[in-house]
């Protein structure tokens, strides 16, 4: 990326993560794991591998 484009908090711990459910795949955006999905299923942090 160009100097001076980067998006900031673009990598700050603290900013928001999309995670999507691995049953149902409702997607969701939260700073912390948002835990069991209202269909019972996990989420699953889109930018984590599911290797």
């Amino acid at each position: 990326m160009p100097h001076g484009q980067d998006v900031e908090r673009k990598n700050d711990p603290a900013s928001s993560s999309t995670y999507e459910c691995l049953q149902c795949g409702t997607i969701v955006e939260s700073e912390t794991h948002p835990g069991a999905c209202e269909c019972g299923g996990e989420f699953h942090n889109r930018a984590k591998s599911l290797e």
